[in-house]
């Protein structure tokens, strides 16, 4: 009998050592797993949350193209298509949205928090980026050119946007601006910034101009010339690259000279292509009244804007050469809306002030 008592509470005690054993380990399996769900759930979830914002960002890439009738031009005898790139993104326009495609996607795999970029008063570039930045959860970084902008944000249409997107606007002289592409200078940004992915002024790489590529997806191969504005030349890069070798495409320079060429040579070996400043007016983001007038008459005719720093030059250049038989009768023509209307607020501002009519 009290062997059997103490048998009895023998195996109680181990029981009870048992469950508590028991209870310990299961409470820490229950806290490890939690633990482990916890993170699978921060990283791969966020990752997967910024997978589908990527995705969604991107959905905006359906592409339309105007047929427009050149009959109130008096050139029935062309056949031109306005490829709308500025339809692509409400903020993200044009050739900025493809410039910035891959780029977004690599920084993004390179676990890049945030976006560095370079740009003047009204750049383009700038606004798309500091869009881009704040639809995707990037922070971004622009250093902009002119300390004496830095009291004039306000002002500034482009300037504003891109601070009220939450761009971070800092200001450089223009003597130090054009160093921009130095390891020093590059090195001064990392020490007061920390870690970013550089965006060039511009928007211009290799990845921007595989992007760029993908604006002839959706062209007929019948096109027989293909127009575009040329700024830095990524993005006439990337229609050269992706062009057949029966297609020419016609650059119109925004500024004076057809150094682009040798940017373009960079990306491709092919040489169906020819760029002019001959409808640069003066210069990058200059214009008179006459492009003023043409622009507005062109929206009035067609209902599609133009800008005024590149596709209504190259508007205007499409034009004159038509009517001077620089291309083949009955030739299909197709031009790249590349966007840039946001500009438009601020060159309006300048107009008014020299007392000029304004682009409507």
């Amino acid at each position: 009998m009290f062997g059997f008592f103490i048998t009895k509470s023998y195996l109680s005690v181990v029981s009870y050592i048992s469950y508590v054993y028991l209870r310990f380990f299961r409470q820490w399996f229950e806290f490890l797993y939690c633990t482990l769900c916890s993170f699978i759930y921060q990283f791969y979830g966020i990752t997967l949350i910024i997978f589908g914002i990527m995705a969604h960002f991107f959905n905006y890439t359906s592409q339309s193209i105007n047929n427009i009738s050149l009959a109130p031009f008096g050139l029935d005898a062309f056949y031109l298509n306005v490829v709308r790139e500025d339809l692509l993104h409400p903020f993200v326009s044009g050739n900025k949205f493809r410039k910035l495609k891959y780029n977004l996607k690599a920084a993004q795999e390179q676990n890049h928090t945030t976006l560095l970029t370079f740009g003047g008063a009204f750049s383009n570039h700038i606004a798309a980026v500091a869009a881009a930045g704040k639809e995707l959860n990037f922070n971004t970084i622009g250093i902009i050119r002119g300390e004496e902008l830095k009291s004039k944000i306000v002002e500034n249409p482009t300037l504003s946007f891109a601070h009220d997107c939450g761009m971070k606007l800092y200001f450089v002289s223009r003597e130090a601006y054009r160093q921009k592409t130095e390891t020093e200078f590059i090195g001064d940004l990392k020490k007061q910034f920390g870690d970013f992915y550089i965006l060039p002024e511009g928007g211009t790489n290799a990845l921007a101009v595989q992007g760029c590529e993908e604006i002839l997806k959706d062209i007929s191969e019948n096109a027989d010339y293909i127009c575009v504005p040329v700024g830095t030349g990524g993005t006439m890069a990337g229609l050269v690259k992706a062009s057949e070798e029966k297609q020419h495409i016609v650059g119109f320079s925004a500024l004076k000279g057809t150094f682009q060429s040798e940017e373009i040579e960079k990306y491709t070996s092919k040489t169906n292509f020819s760029i002019t400043d001959a409808y640069c007016f003066g210069g990058y983001g200059k214009i008179d009244t006459d492009l003023i007038r043409f622009m507005n008459g062109f929206k009035n005719k067609t209902n599609i804007p133009l800008d005024p720093v590149y596709t209504g030059k190259m508007m205007f250049g499409i034009m004159d050469l038509l009517q001077k038989g620089y291309f083949k009768e009955n030739s299909r023509i197709f031009a790249v809306h590349t966007g840039g209307l946001q500009g438009i607020a601020g060159m309006n501002q300048r107009l008014k002030k020299k007392k000029l009519p304004i682009i409507e």
